[in-house]
């Protein structure tokens, strides 16, 4: 797996270290020289010198290569463009940022991440899950990265139309805990039926969640 991280303070060298040990592929961008030669000495990861937030320094970086881009440095703002970019200009499939003020959590998720969250942790254990974010969005982590809370609209031609949760088979570790159908909000039971057009919300393991999304996504 080929990752670029960009920002090169504690967070993204630590990061940088733990997809090392996993034996990917690092690219880093940074702007401080002087962190710059100073993770040059310390990692076998390619270190950029630039501005993430620009064309010139993301096409260096082969962004349009990569298969997860993070962008963690200390500025919201800088990591919402860098995310932005990643996304819309080079078609990264998964893109990560950090959020400092989690009042900007909102608009990082709206504008520009795939996935926004603050734990190094975390986003170790996000950049290896296999499952496909532009189908399911995680909506918030559980139990330091192992689970998360995520949702995913069913296709108009669902195959669940009709079904009940009793008739659904859901891997394990996997519990529906909201149903949202137009301008209404529905806590399920075993006897809710399900409709085109649901939005699924459950709680899943990360080891159940690739599972999960092929059920829900399985068309007539």
């Amino acid at each position: 797996m080929r990752i670029i991280i960009m920002g090169g303070g504690k967070l993204g060298a630590h990061l940088a270290e733990n997809m090392l040990d996993r034996k990917y592929t690092v690219h880093m961008i940074e702007q401080d020289k002087f962190l710059c030669r100073r993770l040059a000495n310390k990692l076998d990861a390619e270190i950029l010198c630039g501005d993430g937030t620009e064309i010139s320094t993301l096409t260096d970086a082969e962004t349009e290569n990569a298969d997860c881009f993070i962008a963690v440095t200390g500025s919201d703002q800088d990591n919402l463009v860098a995310c932005q970019l990643a996304k819309r200009q080079f078609h990264v499939k998964k893109v990560i940022a950090r959020v400092n003020n989690p009042r900007n959590m909102q608009a990082m998720r709206a504008f520009g991440a795939d996935i926004a969250v603050s734990s190094t942790e975390v986003i170790t254990n996000l950049i290896e899950q296999e499952v496909d974010v532009a189908e399911m969005h995680l909506l918030a982590t559980l139990n330091k990265g192992r689970a998360g809370i995520c949702a995913m609209t069913l296709p108009p031609d669902t195959a669940l139309r009709g079904r009940t949760l009793n008739d659904i088979w859901l891997p394990e570790g996997t519990l529906i805990i909201s149903i949202v159908r137009g301008d209404a909000l529905i806590i399920p039971n075993g006897s809710t039926v399900m409709q085109p057009n649901d939005e699924i919300v459950a709680v899943c393991e990360n080891r159940s969640q690739k599972e999960l999304l092929r059920i829900l996504r399985s068309r007539t």
